[in-house]
């Protein structure tokens, strides 16, 4: 995977964090940490969405039973 570097600004507070985290050995160093971090921001914003496609999904599959496909037809 290509990289980029960025500088980035944070609180002192959350750089103390980080680095209690690295020297901890959760985090192999502040760009692990925070390349970490926004992987997982990433991912819950991937399920935010799935989850509400799935909802919206829901409230057709409601509103037009006949919609839908036994389970059996899908795998």
């Amino acid at each position: 995977m290509a990289t980029l570097q960025v500088q980035v600004r944070i609180p002192k507070e959350m750089a103390k964090t980080i680095d209690r985290w690295v020297k901890e050995g959760k985090f192999a160093s502040r760009s692990d940490a925070i390349k970490t971090i926004v992987a997982i921001h990433q991912e819950r914003e991937r399920t935010r969405v799935f989850s509400k496609m799935l909802v919206q999904r829901s409230r057709e599959a409601k509103k037009k039973p006949e919609m839908l496909l036994p389970i059996d037809e899908v795998q």
